[in-house]
């Protein structure tokens, strides 16, 4: 009897996960991902010369929620430990003014990329120890889904084998974690853009990254249509002499999708990997433009610095620019709604 109350308890839950993933990509509209760790928020904020401080931090994520029309182009916002924990100065929480703009709130659950032992140049993400607890403590908050991000580096002799195995098999395991909280959980492998890779390398890599991921998600017994999946572009790599055309791009990335991503997942949410605005917008609209009637999962993005970057450079730390960086992140939300309808011209930028 308990044991079918229990199983009749999970079929209502993970009824409401695949809800929730599923307008997490609806409408034309996407993620931005605001959950930089304290370090890496301290680090781009002394770049634009702006104080390294929790009110300063504050301050700015405070600036980015509650950016005037962000619903109409943002479905869900991906915060930090430190970010979902603040409030606005009126005393606000940050989680409920997300959430009375009709925006989904997440939260960053992985611990970061480490050192793996016996790998050289290649990382394992951490964080599963404890998970459970935490993620039972941000449901409880008020959050819906979570993100982890494994990376994988091309380089001589990488990413090996165990690389790419032990990152899916973390990745399959936090989903599962989520599923079972009630979560929607966002799958992060990145292939990294740094070196100087082809295309086709990146392609071959891309691939059997993303099929690994999926052989382990079915092992861990993670339900597809529950999930969102957000990977690397296949593109070639910074320092490569070779770039290839934006319709170029979009063929090679779409080809690998369909080769390894299920049908039954919902939506594809692109990250942008360091690619500007501009650049990150006209390539997911390329795709949307030339294969969007024809693909089983929407294509969607998820991005962080190519929304954020030009806001934080208006924004500069001052509470006199706080509208004019609003009106630029509304503008590069705008820019990406467009790419995701395959509507998106460089026109836009200049309005």
């Amino acid at each position: 009897m308990i044991i079918d109350k229990i199983r009749e308890v999970q079929k209502m839950n993970l009824k409401e996960i695949i809800i929730t993933a599923k307008s997490l990509v609806a409408d034309d509209k996407g993620l931005l991902a605001i959950d930089e760790s304290n370090p890496t928020c301290n680090k781009r904020f002394a770049a634009a010369g702006i104080p390294q401080t929790e009110e300063f931090r504050r301050s700015y994520r405070e600036m980015i929620i509650t950016t005037p029309g962000l619903g109409e182009c943002i479905s869900g916002l991906i915060l930090y430990d430190e970010t979902i924990r603040q409030k606005k100065k009126d005393g606000t929480l940050f989680i409920k003014a997300i959430t009375d703009m009709g925006i989904v709130p997440g939260i960053k659950v992985d611990v970061g990329a480490k050192d793996m032992a016996g790998h050289p140049g290649e990382k394992i993400t951490e964080g599963l120890d404890g998970l459970r607890e935490r993620l039972r403590e941000y449901f409880q908050m008020g959050a819906r889904f979570a993100k982890w991000r494994a990376v994988i580096a091309i380089g001589k002799g990488i990413p090996s084998r165990g690389c790419i195995e032990a990152n899916a098999h973390a990745l399959a395991r936090y989903a599962a974690l989520c599923q079972e909280a009630g979560f929607v959980p966002i799958v992060e492998p990145e292939v990294l853009m740094d070196g100087n890779h082809s295309m086709e390398q990146c392609f071959e890599v891309s691939e059997e990254v993303l099929r690994t991921v999926f052989r382990q998600l079915y092992k861990q017994r993670v339900t597809l249509e529950g999930m969102i999946l957000k990977p690397n572009m296949v593109l070639p790599g910074l320092t490569c002499p070779k770039q290839e055309s934006m319709d170029e791009v979009a063929d090679i990335t779409v080809e690998c999708l369909l080769r390894a991503v299920p049908a039954a997942v919902p939506g594809i949410a692109f990250l942008s990997g360091g690619q500007s605005g501009e650049l990150a917008s006209a390539r997911l609209n390329a795709m949307n433009a030339r294969f969007k009637s024809r693909l089983p999962w929407a294509l969607a993005f998820s991005f962080a610095r190519a929304i954020q970057q030009p806001a934080l450079e208006i924004w500069h730390g001052e509470e006199t620019n706080v509208s004019a960086a609003q009106q630029a992140l509304y503008h590069r939300a705008i820019c990406n709604r467009a790419a995701r309808q395959g509507k998106y011209i460089v026109e836009l930028e200049k309005k």
